[in-house]
């Protein structure tokens, strides 16, 4: 089964588009038959996310380390969760038990989070695809600044490239789920070319 993971925020944001978003995907997934894992919180942008997902029958995975399990209220109705000693071993965690990661709006947290994958791709240590839900262009200025860096010279066509962008949910995960290595999307399964 693909698994797809999710970095996105404690806190619902300042907008029900967050909201209405995170709710979208999260659905998406489960119809096209993908696991989710996530970061294993039941408030916010995370808890909605997972209440979506295990509300439709999707098995959903949480991953969160000890000293966050009080403060973001992990989520008791998880297919599985993995309790970690440190942020740096749960993200490793959520790396290894994935085939793609999406970044939905969220704080210092996801922006970390999404960073380290795409700068692990650019070094190939995997070749998992790695999106954006611009969710009322919430990622355009960090869009912005990966364009001047590849401008600068910071960065090389291929590796901006690796920031798969999309604002609406369903086609963000189909170009995801299309781009994840080896990964056959379950609405494609049985039709032929």
């Amino acid at each position: 089964m693909t698994t797809v993971c999710f970095f996105c925020g404690s806190s619902m944001g300042g907008s029900d588009a967050f909201r209405s978003a995170a709710l979208a995907i999260a659905e998406a997934a489960v119809e096209r038959g993908l696991r989710v894992v996530y970061g294993g919180g039941r408030t916010g942008l995370m808890g909605v996310v997972a209440d979506a997902a295990i509300a439709r029958g999707g098995t959903v995975v949480g991953v969160i380390p000890r000293l966050l399990v009080a403060r973001e209220l992990a989520h008791p109705s998880l297919s599985e969760l993995h309790v970690t000693e440190s942020m740096t071993e749960r993200k490793r965690l959520m790396e290894e038990l994935s085939d793609a990661f999406i970044a939905l709006p969220g704080g210092f947290g996801t922006l970390e989070e999404i960073s380290e994958v795409l700068s692990w791709a650019q070094i190939g240590l995997h070749a998992k695809p790695c999106g954006f839900l611009n969710t009322e262009g919430y990622y355009d200025s960090l869009l912005a600044f990966y364009d001047r860096a590849l401008r600068s010279g910071f960065l090389r066509p291929e590796s901006r490239s690796l920031a798969i962008v999309e604002s609406d949910p369903k086609r963000l995960l189909a170009r995801v789920v299309g781009s994840a290595p080896g990964a056959l999307d379950p609405l494609d399964a049985g039709r032929s070319e």
